[in-house]
């Protein structure tokens, strides 16, 4: 792929997001879609305009247009396309979820029915790498399709449940969406390489208006369009590693996975439905830690860049060396969340701690409001 191609695209998509998004503030106040703080949200700031995904939306089909115009490798229309189709399915929803709320199972149902089209479009876990052998071999339909679509699903929500503060969202998915990038250009994944580029372009247009304090909200809009489009880029990312293949992305999305992980277990230790909302997260831990919404999201920006430069090595490491540093990897990961009392199920208290300053929200049910 052709380095300018690379740049152009990137380009376009950041200038696009960055150009679109005052217009977006003013539609969202227009329309009704603005914040409505409560008490299980983070956010005190009522009226803040939701919506802001419409602005990496556009920001991103600009970047893919370009593409499709530039860049020549078999098979990139269609895939592209697939993408798109799955993408507009969650922004739609989640521009409905934004002004007038939807129940987060029927929020599911959009979910798996944009992950089926862009596995149908080829965005799937179709190869997978014996460890014991190194050899590459297919996996089943049978078992591709229903693993596809949970991890699709898997990212997305977990994307959307960091969305928590200000800029947290947006931030760290910027962070992996480049992560994923440059693994998909290691790879010749090139049509990863094409989502990625207009992805990360969008992000970064955006994310000046969304970083602390924030002038607009992702929004469901934007916080499920970011998941959707790290799911697909980490499927294609991993396909051409040597060892432990998809470990690689795994590593890449540590942060947000995590999260969902352990807030699943969490409710499930105290009895709670899954889906029941809470404010133990770990951006709430760090932010009662830190005692303020930028050093919280630095400190998430931090630890998620740190999890991006073990995945890029990791996809270099083969061999017997590989376990160990694995090894050492979740021992340093387990640490560091017994630090932040991840596995608690209350927060401790924290003395000579700031007042914390008003952010953003965490979420509703199955989702979040604010970024």
């Amino acid at each position: 792929m052709d380095p300018l191609h690379a740049i152009l695209i990137f380009a376009v998509a950041s200038s696009l997001a960055a150009l679109s998004t005052p217009l977006v503030i003013r539609l969202a106040h227009l329309v009704g879609a603005v914040d409505r703080p409560n008490a299980r949200k983070v956010s005190t700031r009522g009226g803040m305009p939701l919506l802001g995904g419409l602005a990496v939306a556009i920001g991103c089909t600009g970047g893919l247009a370009v593409a499709a115009q530039l860049v020549e490798v078999p098979g990139l229309s269609r895939s592209l396309i697939g993408f798109c189709a799955g993408a507009l399915v969650l922004v739609l929803a989640g521009a409905w979820d934004d002004r007038f709320e939807m129940r987060p199972v029927v929020k599911l149902v959009f979910q798996i029915l944009a992950a089926a089209i862009v596995v149908e479009a080829g965005y799937r876990i179709d190869l997978f790498s014996n460890f014991m052998t190194g050899e590459t071999v297919a996996v089943p339909l049978w078992i591709m399709w229903p693993v596809s679509i949970i991890w699709i699903v898997g990212v997305t929500n977990a994307m959307n449940l960091i969305d928590g503060l200000d800029g947290l969202s947006a931030g760290v998915g910027t962070i992996i969406a480049g992560t994923l990038t440059v693994i998909c250009w290691q790879t010749g994944q090139w049509g990863g390489v094409v989502i990625g580029l207009a992805l990360l372009g969008a992000l970064i247009g955006y994310l000046p208006f969304n970083f602390p304090p924030a002038r607009i909200f992702l929004g469901d809009t934007g916080s499920l369009l970011i998941g959707f489009g790290l799911s697909v880029l980490a499927l294609e990312g991993y396909r051409k590693t040597a060892l432990l293949a998809f470990l690689v992305p795994l590593l890449a999305l540590a942060v947000p996975l995590l999260d969902t992980a352990l807030s699943i277990l969490r409710r499930l230790r105290s009895g709670k439905g899954v889906f029941s909302a809470d404010r133990l997260h770990m951006h709430h831990r760090l932010l009662h830690r830190e005692g303020s919404h930028r050093s919280a999201v630095l400190m998430l920006y931090f630890l998620t860049t740190c999890f991006c430069l073990i995945a890029l090595s990791f996809s270099r490491i083969e061999g017997w060396v590989s376990f160990v540093y694995l090894a050492a990897v979740i021992g340093v990961t387990y640490r560091l969340l017994r630090n932040i009392g991840a596995f608690s199920l209350y927060i401790e208290d924290v003395p000579s701690r700031e007042k914390v300053s008003t952010g953003e929200s965490t979420e509703e049910g199955a989702s979040t409001r604010g970024d």
